[in-house]
């Protein structure tokens, strides 16, 4: 599994990150560094709920990437 960031800078200077291959994940920041690390605490936690209620499996993240 690939995990890709698609990055925008709003009007108001925030930044909002969206991970395209986790549907709903995507968070805001003063700074892209910011909303990098709120979007992948995000991320990981969706990963976990779905492994928790097994609809996903440890083998499905073999080669987890974040690029």
């Amino acid at each position: 599994m690939k995990i890709t960031f698609e990055f925008e800078q709003e009007d108001d200077g925030r930044w909002i990150v969206e991970v395209p291959e986790l549907p709903g994940v995507m968070a805001y920041g003063l700074t892209k560094d910011e909303a990098l690390d709120r979007v992948t605490a995000l991320g990981m936690r969706v990963l976990a709920e779905r492994i928790e209620a097994g609809e996903l499996h440890m083998n499905d993240l073999h080669g987890l990437c974040f690029a």
